[in-house]
């Protein structure tokens, strides 16, 4: 018995800077989860993620479980959480970032 499909994101790691990534409805790639597409047919998630493996802009695209959130799609996987703040072993990047916007 196949179990229903669940809502997903495709992510991936942009090809110069490595940032994790998630594309978005108009094929582009964003480090702003967000603004990545909820998909929710297997079908066309299958389709999003061909597309997204062959694009050049990005590597080792592949899809995410996912929700729908009050500001755009929540990753459901705990891995994601991770990719999504960046390494929490000392505070660079996104760390950095994050502390800046909050400081501004």
């Amino acid at each position: 018995m196949n179990r229903p499909f669940s809502p997903v994101i495709i992510t991936a790691n942009a090809l110069e800077s490595g940032e994790v990534v998630y594309l978005s409805e108009n094929d582009g790639w964003s480090d702003d989860i967000r603004t990545a597409e909820l998909i929710e047919d297997e079908a066309h998630a299958q389709l999003r993620l061909l597309a997204a493996q062959s694009d050049a802009r990005a590597v080792g695209a592949y899809l995410t479980p996912a929700r729908p959130g009050r500001n755009g799609p929540e990753p459901l996987a705990l891995r994601e959480g991770f990719r999504q703040r960046g390494p929490s072993n000392y505070p660079h990047g996104k760390q950095e970032k994050q502390k800046a916007r909050h400081h501004v």
